[in-house]
């Protein structure tokens, strides 16, 4: 069955001999036991009267027996065994009453009578006892057998025995199969991929009703892959799938066909659809299916036979000679580049989803599902967020809610606000603050000149999206970061908005070498942006006026090393030569551009750069009326600031270093020298 691992729980993995801790434990109770019940057998046997026959039959004539009763022992016809109850005598010889009752004590004799003299002491009142000998003699001679064979099964015939079911239990499946009960995952909790869940609906519908399909002549897609980015809730989208339909479901992962052993794989691909063919109709889901379904022959130094006999197994069973309808098939992977051609045949996958990043409406949408168990203030506007989050996919909207409920409680609040919201966001986006960094002066001016000079080009130029906030605090990699968000989710690239945030990314070294008169590595990651940008403006996009419409080489988003080894470029070392200076071009000029634009407003870069030194954190607000007005209005003070955790406190405490007096704005004091 599909629960071998269940079964089979006091197993070690791989058939290794071992002894389950539970028999352990029932047999050292056990023989803890036997010398337990020994001592009470002794105890109870002191209190016990052994008398002799001599003595038993003057008590018989004294009248001193109460009561007994003779038992016929099977070893001879005339051993008997005779127990009862006697008077206890003071040593006057006269019966001693306790509680208005005469005190009795027991007694035992075992002796040879004949039957005249059984028959006597049954007329004096003594009952008599007569035992099954054949049973008797029976347990006698096999319990001792019997305890010799629980003990070598128990401890040897068992354990090999389960040892073999593990060896041999590697080619069984490993899929589980879902229930109602334990999966309360529905449509209803899944949002943002309206379009997703209408195609996979089709399928709990068709389960439902299948003549409904059947009368037109349909037939419902033997498999459906969904295609999508990670967090973009494909495996939610099952779960729901499984709430809802009322057939089998089961799940598995396509890392658990992998295995050491050569074969396991197939075996367990084979395994897997006919427990599915006893269970029909019936939905099986495979996560992460490139991890099985990987191109043929594509491999680093030749294929994966192992690899590739699973995938075999798992195109037959698709549809192969000996295949059945009813078995529905649900796959999901963020890598559909590396996938077999033949696995995405119709007939095998006859159709494609694709699970897209949500839009605003999606977000807004997700937000609403995953803020059912978060308790939100009633200022909170979920649409805000959705509207500040473009590009995140539901599960960084769930993280991003969780974070805020953590802040939220952190500060002793009673309810999540926008205030935790907002810092969750950007935590969430661009990290978190590190205020325990230790950045002395000349690091936090270059840092904040360098942050100024995005911050001015982002609102001076045009095709650029609406700075959001500017600040010097270092958040995750970077010292500084200059945040800026679209007004609406961006669908496709235009050329002069690129050139325009090319140009924005060059601002920081520019203006950081206005104000050091040298340059550093805190440019490194401008850099690397924006070259990543002008080549595939030139290679991918056709931007270029002098190269052309044309692909030079091909989309680098995903890399196969199999394909990728063996793929030589498309075009000429001279064709390269042209397209190097053609990006260069591009950021050469951008880089002039952005020079002038700083040369040009100098002074209100070194605005922006003192208010940053002075309150660390501008809102993209200040900065459009710096540049604006000339003029700055401080940000009023936060009510109740989110303050990070503290730790423990250092072995060794750094040395205070005195805080420089604040520097004077231009407008209303000396500007900051400038070099150029």
């Amino acid at each position: 069955m599909f629960d071998d691992e269940k079964r089979n729980s006091n197993e070690k993995k791989n058939g290794d001999f071992k002894v389950p801790p539970r028999t352990w434990i029932v047999w050292i109770a056990i023989l803890g036991a036997i010398p337990l019940l020994m001592m009470f057998r002794d105890r109870t046997e002191t209190t016990v009267l052994t008398l002799t026959y001599t003595n038993f039959m003057a008590r018989v004539q004294s009248n001193e027996i109460a009561e007994g009763t003779i038992e016929f022992a099977p070893q001879s016809s005339e051993l008997r065994e005779i127990t009862g109850k006697l008077y206890k005598l003071d040593d006057k010889g006269a019966q001693i009453i306790k509680g208005g009752k005469p005190e009795k004590v027991a007694f035992r004799i075992k002796t040879y009578l004949s039957d005249k003299d059984v028959q006597k002491l049954m007329d004096m009142g003594f009952a008599t006892k007569e035992p099954n000998t054949m049973l008797y003699q029976l347990l006698v001679g096999l319990l001792p057998i019997v305890l010799i064979v629980a003990i070598i099964y128990f401890f040897l015939i068992r354990q090999i025995k389960m040892a073999g079911k593990g060896a041999l239990s590697f080619g069984k499946s490993k899929a589980k199969m879902l229930s109602k009960d334990k999966n309360k995952t529905t449509f209803k909790d899944v949002a943002g991929v309206e379009e997703a869940k209408e195609e996979v609906s089709e399928l709990v519908e068709f389960l439902r009703d299948p003549k409904k399909f059947q009368k037109l002549g349909g037939r419902i897609p033997k498999g459906i892959l969904m295609v999508g980015a990670p967090g973009t809730g494909k495996t939610l989208l099952a779960k729901a799938i499984a709430g809802e339909a009322d057939a089998s479901f089961f799940s598995i992962s396509g890392s658990d066909f992998v295995e050491m052993f050569v074969g396991v794989g197939a075996s367990r691909v084979r395994d897997m659809f006919e427990q599915a063919r006893r269970n029909t109709p019936c939905l099986i889901f495979i996560d992460e299916i490139d991890a099985v379904g990987r191109s043929r022959g594509h491999g680093l130094g030749g294929g994966n036979d192992e690899r590739e006999q699973t995938l075999n197994a798992l195109l037959v069973e698709m549809d192969g000679f000996d295949t059945q309808d009813g078995i529905i098939i649900i796959a999901a992977t963020n890598r559909p580049d590396v996938l077999d051609p033949a696995l995405l045949r119709p007939g095998r996958f006859d159709r494609q989803i694709t699970v897209n990043l949500p839009d605003v409406r999606g977000r807004e949408a997700i937000l609403k599902v995953h803020a059912r168990n978060v308790k939100l203030d009633p200022t909170v506007e979920l649409s805000v967020i959705a509207r500040g989050t473009p590009g995140f996919s539901g599960a960084e909207l769930a993280n991003l809610l969780n974070e805020a409920a953590l802040l939220a409680a952190r500060s002793n609040r009673k309810s999540v606000t926008m205030v935790e919201l907002e810092e969750a966001r950007i935590k969430v986006r661009w990290g978190r603050e590190r205020r325990s960094l230790a950045m002395n002066d000349e690091e936090k001016k270059n840092t904040a000149w360098h942050e100024a000079g995005h911050a001015l080009l982002n609102v001076l130029l045009t095709h650029t999206h609406p700075l959001h906030k500017v600040t010097i605090i270092p958040r995750g990699q970077s010292l500084g970061s200059t945040m800026s968000l679209p007004r609406e989710d961006v669908l496709n690239r235009r050329r002069k908005e690129m050139v325009d945030m090319i140009t924005v990314i060059m601002g920081g070294r520019i203006a950081e070498e206005m104000v050091s008169g040298d340059i550093s590595s805190g440019a490194s990651s401008d850099i690397q942006q924006a070259t990543v940008m002008a080549r595939a403006m030139v290679c991918q996009w056709g931007m270029s006026d002098s190269m052309g419409m044309i692909q030079y080489g091909e989309d680098s988003e995903y890399v196969f090393l199999g394909r990728e080894m063996t793929r030589g470029k498309n075009y000429s070392e001279h064709t390269a030569q042209l397209i190097d200076a053609e990006v260069k071009r591009i950021i050469d000029e951008n880089y002039q551009r952005a020079k002038d634009l700083i040369m040009t407003h100098k002074d209100k870069l070194a605005m922006i750069a003192q208010a940053l030194l002075e309150y660390e954190t501008l809102d993209g607000t200040m900065v459009e009326d710096i540049i604006r007005t000339g003029t700055f209005t401080p940000p009023p003070a936060p009510k109740n600031p989110v303050e990070p955790p503290v730790g423990a406190k250092a072995a060794t405490p750094l040395p205070e270093v005195p805080k420089p007096a604040p520097p004077k704005l231009p407008g209303l004091g000396d500007p900051a020298p400038a070099t150029v």
